[in-house]
């Protein structure tokens, strides 16, 4: 794949895609020097990397390049065990994954995984980031995963993708934050354990992890395009104009249909109670927790394309909870008037 008769751009995009920082090269007498910037264990990872990539994805370029490693790693994911109470073997593929991405990054006494990275100063949004690691049931042993075209299910038993889903989103983030960003803040990861046996894992997160969390972002909701902002209807996640940025972002980044909705019980239920404003975006599931599970592995992707949008708007995600806050301290001076 690597050869003289290669364009240096398209090489330069292939390591782009594959996860490199930065990538410096420059012409010198008809021939090209190029440099990488890497640790011992970032050069394995890129030969890891490399050894997925197919010849004829070069041609398609850097977008195509990066939509078929988060496929990889969505394949990766789902046929990893992990039910409620048995998630070892999934945190411990979180951990290996996120650990190059993040400043700290540590397991609570529940089992959760906690982590968190500052960016350029961390002027900005501290943004949460939260997807659940336990399936209901576990994944059956030998299954093999059925793709027709977009559509991934299994060949018996569920498939996984609630929440392996959100998983691949999430991680797929944090690598996409650690190239060349303009995104100033913190962001916080929670994956959390027993989320299926009635938010157990989430229920037992320290407060402390929480303190100056000024939103959440929770990837955990089935079918594709849905922001949803409350329980039922009768429980908000959040203010009405937190929602409507997410809506605003996807029309920008040009993926239609996302709308605002109120949905079930999830974790995104307890970073609201905490007084975060939060929000649950579809990962592209359907039929969970049955034999006829499916993912669509393209609207999947579309999420973690949105989430790239907001993070490239934090100024303007600031903007918005700012407004948020001036609103609810006008509302308290109102009520203690009153």
């Amino acid at each position: 794949m690597v050869s003289k008769e290669k364009k240096i751009e398209e090489l330069v995009e292939l390591l782009l895609a594959l996860g490199c920082k930065r990538v410096n090269w420059r012409e010198r007498r008809n021939s090209y020097h190029l440099s990488l910037h890497l640790k011992r264990h970032e050069l394995l990872d890129l030969a890891e990397n490399m050894s997925v990539i197919d010849e004829s994805w070069l041609e398609k370029g850097y977008e195509f390049i990066k939509q078929q490693r988060f496929h990889h790693l969505l394949e990766q994911l789902l046929n990893i065990p992990g039910a409620s109470g048995n998630e070892e073997r999934i945190r411990k593929f979180v951990i290996e994954r996120l650990t190059p991405y993040v400043d700290h990054v540590t397991v609570d006494r529940a089992g959760n995984v906690l982590a968190e990275k500052t960016y350029r100063g961390g002027h900005g949004p501290v943004i949460l980031f939260n997807a659940h690691l336990d399936t209901v049931y576990e994944i059956e042993l030998g299954r093999k995963i059925v793709k027709n075209k977009n559509t991934w299910s299994s060949s018996k038993g569920i498939l996984g993708a609630d929440d392996r889903a959100g998983i691949a989103v999430l991680l797929h983030i944090a690598e996409s934050l650690s190239q060349p960003s303009s995104f100033s803040g913190k962001v916080k990861f929670i994956f959390t354990v027993e989320e299926e046996c009635g938010l157990v894992g989430a229920s037992e997160v320290d407060e402390y992890f929480l303190w100056g969390t000024d939103a959440a972002i929770v990837v955990d909701r089935r079918g594709t395009r849905d922001i949803v902002t409350s329980c039922g209807g009768y429980m908000p996640f959040c203010h009405p104009k937190y929602g409507a940025f997410f809506e605003e972002i996807a029309a920008t980044e040009g993926l239609n249909g996302w709308a605002t909705t109120k949905g079930g019980s999830s974790d995104t239920k307890i970073w609201a109670e905490h007084g975060i404003q939060s929000v649950n975006l579809s990962a592209g599931y359907r039929n969970e927790h049955t034999d006829e599970e499916i993912l669509d592995v393209e609207a999947c992707y579309g999420t973690a394309k949105l989430l790239e949008g907001v993070l490239r708007n934090d100024k303007r995600l600031r903007a918005v909870l700012r407004e948020i806050k001036r609103e609810q301290l006008a509302d308290d001076l109102l009520k203690t008037a009153l």
